[in-house]
């Protein structure tokens, strides 16, 4: 195919695994600082997008849409900053994440080399291939201006739904009077998921700033399509739900709640008469 500039998207592609081997390393040198706690990776999936998109638009500078290009960097960084930032805060003050555990205490020798291998360099390799759109757009030049604005609509739609939805989580989760209960409040009510809805439409919104033409928009397509199976059939909903399956009240609140993209919670049904 045609219409993009290779040899600066492998140039751009290259400089972006250094980025992450960078990242991984020094979040992997942090998790053994810490005892070996290795839920700090967490942290390194959001950072790792906001550090692609900032190396990526210096790298890029004279090629382009100045302004695309400012405007794909932000938007990835925010998104990746707040995102990393509310793992951490998350995060503070718990023990190792139990899917870590559970996984590494099946590990064939030493454990946090296999944690290296199997959690930090496979995030990474994720990171760079969802990051794909991202590394286009820097490149590939501005779609038409209304897709353009179809974009940050879909970003600020997906960034609301996130943040707020983590906001409300956090809140209820705060309230000793909720323990043991479900959230099904706010966002909560549209969706069991806003925060993974969020993500979703942030990556839908970040492709379609790639699709400057019919060859980008191809070659980014699976980067948003990865995306949406992690987060609907991968390690977001699907495992989500399988941990949830057993508490008080589940399936209630799945019967009036959808499942991903937001709707009005469905109304009980009334018992049927006689």
């Amino acid at each position: 195919m045609s219409g993009l500039p290779w040899a600066d998207l492998a140039r751009n592609a290259a400089l972006s695994a250094v980025v992450l081997l960078v990242l991984m390393a020094a979040t992997f040198a942090v998790a053994m600082a810490k005892g070996g706690l290795h839920r700090v990776v967490d942290s390194a999936w959001g950072l790792g997008f906001a550090a692609l998109a900032v190396a990526g638009w210096i790298a890029s500078t004279g090629r382009g849409d100045d302004a695309h290009r400012l405007l794909v960097a932000v938007l990835t960084a925010v998104w990746g900053l707040r995102l990393a930032a509310h793992i951490a805060w998350r995060g503070r003050g718990h023990g190792e994440d139990p899917r870590y555990a559970r996984m590494l205490d099946k590990a064939p020798g030493n454990r946090h080399v296999y944690a290296l291998r199997k959690v930090y360099l496979l995030q990474g390799v994720l990171i760079l291939l969802v990051s794909a759109p991202v590394q286009i757009a820097l490149y590939a030049g501005a779609p038409p201006l209304p897709l353009t604005v179809a974009a940050i609509a879909l970003w600020a739609l997906g960034m609301f739904f996130e943040a707020v939805g983590d906001r409300q989580l956090a809140r209820f989760r705060a309230d000793p009077a909720n323990r043991g209960r479900l959230m099904d409040r706010g966002l909560w009510s549209w969706t069991r998921h806003p925060n993974y809805f969020g993500d979703f439409a942030v990556w839908w919104g970040l492709y379609l700033l790639a699709c400057s033409g019919w060859t980008a928009a191809l070659v980014a397509l699976p980067a948003p399509l990865v995306m949406s199976a992690l987060l609907i059939f991968g390690s977001g909903k699907a495992l989500l739900e399988r941990r949830m399956a057993d508490r008080p009240g589940w399936a209630a609140y799945a019967a009036r709640t959808s499942g991903f993209f937001p709707r009005p919670p469905r109304r009980p049904r009334a018992p049927a008469d006689g």
